[in-house]
């Protein structure tokens, strides 16, 4: 009885009247919120005074780029949703790439921006931008409170959106004057969305065909996407393939999926994929997709992908099925629930013998390569290292370019949510902030931020948060004084014309590291790597590395623009 009056009490104290920024912090409470990054303005004040003093952490990162990647990395990591909260305007269009990057990488955020009064909207007042315009083809949904009361129902909603089906990034845009109006506080226990019913639970009757199809085949192959991850279904997948005996290929965000030294994972497929993986999707009769959306950096051409294979699409949006690459078996679902289907459907021995045997004389025959020469510190081999003293078990973040393939080729990620890069989007001055938001979500596991010297320029500013916050986060800077990836396109498609791509005059990072208060450690040779690299990824402290590498290394193999996927080059037989 004294409990059920304690708990009638406090309902009580909570549905007094509060105002619309004090109805936002509660509603972050009751979904669990724990962090929130972002960057306070005006439009944004009566949120930012409605969280003084409250328990859910802020982390005020020094721009709103930095604050969205951080909300990325987080969310890629702990597999909650990330929240991110900025003022109006210029603050709210700062997030947009990071908004844009969230979407193609079905990120769970929900966004939170402050705006102009609701009677000045329109008028072109100071600070004012049509944030819900100018988001509304990069976001899942977004919304505008226009009165206070709805403001509960809103952030269930948009938290429920972002968070189901395929994630994504919702953006609710809060006027300062819905902000500050009175209400009483009640928060829905549930979402009512007649329009928005994603479905989980695969057709029976298109699980069977997978099946069949299974049956039929000589050489199949399974892509192993980011909704796999996103599913939780790692054990599942790993369980299929070991019971069907199919080899395995991954996309960029699907590594780790499955174990990086799995006997059937021939490794990443697409424009810098293994050769063996590559080969394996163009030569197949079945190609199971599962959780890929079949982006152009995996297909290449598609009139030659896969071009004998019949097509069996698993995803949860419907949307993506059929969209680039002809499917003859759709089947909307979850990635677990469907692959907890197959496991109960695929009965009998699938060998696959000869067809297993096949691709690993392509792995054994034409592996990863590059040649190393002298002392020199080659980019591949750093990676190498990295993943030899962290036995592929460290959460990587990556900018993009150059140094995201090596990672990507060369770390063998041994479980899901290690990688933490932008694969749609392709943003630099990703990767340092990410690395923040991802050792907030993972305390207690090794964060390497793997990052070009260009994109590092980007962002840098975010190293403020790593010495504030004492983040044990190693800052690796792949140095070859470049645009790496945009120089090897120009030295091998356009002649050698290096148009604004080199950049000889680098600043001293460890002054700049030095300044931000954070130890730099310059490594300009393999001995020093061998030396050095140990005891910098074990100590609990921020570290940054400007390791000096070959600067004219390219990343290979390569499909050029345009060709199969079979058409690679630097290809180099064993």
């Amino acid at each position: 009885m004294a409990a059920n009056l304690e708990i009638k009490k406090e309902k009580q104290m909570i549905n007094k009247q509060m105002s619309g920024a004090d109805v936002l912090v509660e509603s972050l409470k009751e979904e669990n919120v724990e962090v929130i990054f972002g960057y306070p303005g005006g439009a944004a004040l009566p949120i930012y005074d409605a969280l003084y003093g409250k328990p859910v952490k802020h982390i005020l990162t020094r721009h709103e780029q930095g604050a969205i990647h951080a909300a990325e990395g987080y969310a890629r990591v702990s597999g909650k949703t990330g929240v991110v909260l900025a003022t109006s305007g210029p603050g709210a269009t700062n997030l947009v790439t990071g908004i844009a990057d969230a979407m193609l990488d079905s990120l769970p955020l929900v966004i939170l921006t402050g705006q102009v009064g609701t009677q000045l909207i329109g008028t072109d007042a100071f600070q004012e931008t049509d944030v819900i315009s100018i988001t509304m083809p990069i976001t899942k949904h977004n919304y505008q409170v226009r009165n206070v009361e709805e403001m509960p129902r809103i952030i269930k909603e948009a938290f429920h959106i972002a968070s189901t089906g395929r994630p994504g990034p919702v953006l609710i845009d809060i006027p300062k004057d819905v902000a500050e109006a009175q209400t009483e506080f009640y928060y829905p226990e549930t979402v009512q969305l007649p329009g928005y019913q994603p479905t989980t639970t695969p057709n029976v009757m298109q699980i069977k065909k997978v099946s069949e199809a299974i049956k039929k085949a000589k050489k199949p192959v399974i892509l192993s996407g980011a909704g796999v991850i996103f599913a939780q279904a790692h054990e599942e997948l790993r369980n299929f393939v070991e019971l069907t005996n199919i080899p395995i290929t991954s996309t960029l965000l699907g590594l780790g999926a499955m174990p990086g030294d799995h006997e059937q994972f021939l490794g990443m497929a697409g424009m810098h994929g293994y050769y063996a993986a590559n080969m394996a999707i163009y030569e197949s009769d079945l190609l199971i997709n599962i959780g890929a959306r079949f982006d152009d950096r995996l297909t290449g051409n598609l009139n030659h992908f896969a071009p004998n294979a019949k097509v069996a699409h698993i995803d949860i949006d419907p949307a993506e099925i059929g969209k680039n690459v002809e499917t003859q078996i759709p089947v909307v679902a979850d990635a677990k629930e469907a692959l907890t289907a197959l496991l109960d459907e695929v009965k009998g021995d699938y060998a696959f013998s000869d067809w297993n045997e096949h691709l690993n004389e392509y792995k054994k025959e034409y592996p990863l390569w590059y040649n190393q020469e002298g002392d020199e510190l080659k980019p591949q081999k750093l990676v190498e290292m990295i993943n030899e003293l962290t036995d592929g078990d460290a959460v990587v973040t990556t900018d993009v370019g150059q140094h995201q393939m090596w990672a990507a080729q060369y770390y063998s990620f041994k479980q899901p949510n290690l990688l933490v890069t932008s694969g749609g989007l392709g943003t630099m001055g990703f990767g340092l902030p990410a690395a923040i938001g991802a050792q907030l979500a993972d305390p207690e596991r090794v964060c390497i931020s793997i990052v070009g010297d260009a994109g590092f320029q980007m962002t840098n500013q975010e190293m403020s948060i790593i010495q504030e916050l004492n983040l044990p986060i190693k800052i690796v800077i792949v140095n070859n004084h470049s645009l790496g990836m945009v120089r090897q396109w120009q030295e091998i498609f356009y002649d050698e014309r290096y148009s604004e791509s080199l950049m000889p005059n680098q600043p001293d990072f460890l002054k700049l590291a030095e300044a931000f208060g954070i130890e730099g450690v310059r490594i300009e040779s393999l001995p020093e790597a061998e030396e050095k690299l140990k005891g910098i990824i074990e100590s609990d402290r921020p570290v940054l590395i400007d390791c000096r590498v070959t600067a004219n290394e390219n990343v290979y193999p390569m499909v050029p623009s345009g060709k199969g996927s079979h058409e690679m080059i630097g290809v180099k037989p064993l």
